[in-house]
Parts: C-alpha cells; sequence; structure tokens
C-alpha cells in the first residue's frame, strides 16, 4: 500500500509540471491592441463658396479743366466660389493654387459742382476673381498662409452732366486686370470640411474713359475681407 502511494505521488509530481507547460503553449496571453490615430494632411483638390465685404476709394481724373481730380468712396458685399489644390510636404509646409470668383457689389459715387455745371459720377465694380499661389505652415488642422497673384473684374463708370441748358449721361466698362496680394488661415474641422478667412488687396489698374477735355480716369484698388467653406477630397 505504501509502495503504491508513493508511486502515485511521484506520477503527480511528474505530469503536473508538463501539464502546465501544455496549457501555456495553447493559450498564449495577447498584447493589447492600440489604435493608431490617422495624421491630417492638407494635401488634396478642394472646392467652396466664399462672401465678403470690400472697398476703398474711387480717384478720379478729368480732361477737362475746372473739374480737376474727385474722389468717391466705395463699398459692398460679394459672393461666389474658389476652387484649388494644396500639397503638404513633409516638413508641414504647404504650397497650393486656387482660382476664385466673385459676384460684386462693390460700388462708390460723388457729385462735383463746377461754374453751373454738375456732374455726378459713378463707379462700380459687377464681378472680380483671382488666379493665386497659397504658402503656409500646417499646425496640424490650422493652416496660416500668404497668397498672391493676378486678379481681373469688370469695371464701369458712369457721368451724368447738367448745365443750364443741357443734360449729358456717358457710360463706359470693360474688363480689366492686374495683381492681388494677401494672407489668411483655415482650419479643418472634419477630414473633408474646412473654414477660412481671408484678406486681399486688389489692383486692376486704371480705366480711361472718353477723349480730350471729355476724358476721365478712374483707377480700380480695393481691399477685401471673406470668410470660406472648402470641401477637401
Amino acid at each position: 500500500m505504501k509502495r503504491l502511494l508513493l508511486s502515485s505521488a511521484i506520477a503527480a509530481a511528474i505530469i503536473a509540471p508538463a501539464s502546465a507547460a501544455d496549457l501555456s503553449t495553447r493559450y498564449p496571453v495577447k498584447a493589447p491592441v492600440v489604435a493608431v490615430v490617422p495624421v491630417f494632411s492638407w494635401t488634396g483638390f478642394y472646392i467652396g463658396a466664399n462672401a465678403g465685404f470690400g472697398g476703398d476709394k474711387y480717384n478720379y481724373d478729368f480732361g477737362a479743366p475746372g473739374f480737376g481730380s474727385a474722389t468717391a468712396n466705395s463699398s459692398g458685399f460679394f459672393a461666389g466660389g474658389q476652387l484649388g489644390y494644396n500639397y503638404q510636404f513633409a516638413n508641414n509646409v504647404v504650397l497650393g493654387l486656387e482660382t476664385d470668383i466673385q459676384w460684386s457689389g462693390i460700388e462708390g459715387d460723388t457729385t462735383l459742382a463746377s461754374g453751373g455745371s454738375v456732374a455726378n459720377l459713378n463707379s462700380s465694380l459687377d464681378y472680380f476673381g483671382t488666379v493665386r499661389a497659397r504658402v503656409g505652415y500646417a499646425f496640424d488642422r490650422f493652416l496660416p498662409y500668404i497668397t498672391g497673384g493676378f486678379a481681373y473684374g469688370e469695371s464701369k463708370t458712369s457721368i451724368t452732366t447738367i448745365t443750364p441748358t443741357t443734360l449729358t449721361f456717358g457710360e463706359g466698362s470693360g474688363t480689366k486686370t492686374g495683381w492681388t496680394l494677401g494672407g489668411g488661415v483655415e482650419y479643418a474641422f472634419t477630414n473633408n470640411w474646412t473654414f477660412k478667412t481671408e484678406y486681399l488687396y486688389v489692383d486692376l489698374d486704371d480705366s480711361n474713359y472718353g477723349v480730350g477735355a471729355g476724358a476721365v480716369n478712374v483707377d480700380n484698388k480695393f481691399h477685401t475681407v471673406k470668410a470660406g467653406i472648402n470641401y477637401k477630397f
């Protein structure tokens, strides 16, 4: 009996470690899974809409003696859309190209008097657009940038002159080209939607209407401040 119990104890001592080793082989402990948060990138095409307010002054120089020169304050709202592409480098510098076009309500007018004559001048910007490069530095989803390039727009000026004996009306318009420079900030509040605010100074050169004593030269320069929203593909 004692021999049987001793044999059983020895067998149990031999089998137990082998069973434990077998269990550890069959049921390994897995490492916890850590979720990887994707890094946001500004690279890609985008399309969006914008609205803002702009203006400055229209400066008039006349060919007729007596009037000389005049100034009219200008202001108005505008709205439009934009399309562009950004590329973000490994050092977080972002280069982009953007084109936009806006319907414009920017206008100004003034009234002049000389002797017995009165002249009313009204100038307006019917639309304007730009094709610009953008250079910025990405702080994750926050992108400050500077921008500049080509600008164009439709400028129009009308003049109504009243004398003691006559009433005359003249109007001229044309597409003007020039340059623009400014800057802004953009923030990505999702992986696809971004919001931006932007300032631009636009110079569309001068418009010349009439001949000789009936000529007038009008400059087309203005500031704009706008907000916009983009969808990034």
